[in-house]
């Protein structure tokens, strides 16, 4: 059955996976998000996410679409992961792209991802599919480097050096950053998750678009911040970056939370 051939894939994941990889906010990242959303849900959100992931929390769900990755019977969710967008773009002219957009992307596929899953007779095999990847993809779009640019992969392409060591621009954003506060997901989630009922409405009424927006500008800072090949990231650089990212991370939880308590509210 599909339900069990996604189980070994997930487990399997656990074991070959490669902390080196790029992995869209890392383990840790994605759970941090997954945590922080928990926290939000509703009682009814609650229930209704048992009876598709059983005791599986949140955020140990979160990381099951990269870890798919080493099944190539999969590889075509490769591209819902992000959203390359070109840069220079104003607001207009971005929700102008977002409205137009056709491709198989991280966009179109939490639309499609959001549609399925409200379909009350969706079968348990595609639920349990559809709502692993909802949650990962959420995640994505609010590492900035996911809704970059295409030239440059999202800043895979783009080679700077931490604390000595070469990496690309994504990795710091995926890994290294996180990695260097050295908390647990479940500590980094209570260091950051300090919201008001306030500022959470806000946020989740915010449409699609935005969460996007507000990544792409990020990223665009991101760009504009590196001047030359190999440039050295150290204590500076996450001294400069760790709020806006502490930020992204508690906004993706956030706007999971209430995606998840619009789908299952009925």
């Amino acid at each position: 059955m599909i339900l069990q051939r996604i189980r070994k894939i997930a487990l399997l994941g656990l074991f070959v996976y490669l902390p080196f990889s790029s992995m869209c906010w890392g383990l840790l990242g994605h759970r941090i998000v997954g945590q922080i959303a928990d926290a939000y849900l509703t009682r009814h959100t609650k229930k209704e996410i048992f009876k598709i992931l059983g005791t599986e929390s949140i955020a140990m769900a979160s990381n099951w679409a990269d870890f798919i990755k080493s099944d190539p019977s999969l590889s075509y969710l490769s591209s819902w992961h992000y959203c390359d967008i070109k840069g220079g773009l104003n607001a207009d002219e971005f929700k102008n792209v977002l409205d137009t957009d056709s491709s198989t992307d991280a966009y179109t596929k939490i639309n499609f991802l959001v549609s399925e899953l409200k379909n009350k007779a969706l079968e348990q095999e595609k639920k349990v599919m559809y709502l692993r990847l909802l949650i990962h993809i959420v995640g994505d779009i609010h590492q900035p480097l996911h809704v970059g640019r295409p030239e440059d992969q999202g800043g895979n392409k783009i080679k700077v050096m931490w604390f000595g060591t070469s990496y690309n621009l994504h990795a710091i954003w995926d890994n290294q950053l996180i990695n260097f506060q050295q908390l647990s997901y479940t500590e980094y989630a209570e260091a950051i998750n300090h919201t008001t009922k306030e500022q959470r409405e806000e946020w989740q009424q915010q449409p699609l678009s935005i969460w996007f927006w507000e990544s792409y500008q990020l990223a665009e800072k991101l760009y504009a911040g590196i001047k030359q090949p190999d440039q050295k990231l150290d204590y500076k650089y996450d001294y400069d970056y760790l709020a806006p990212m502490n930020e992204q991370l508690l906004k993706g939880g956030v706007h999971l939370a209430g995606l998840l308590n619009e789908i299952f509210k009925n």
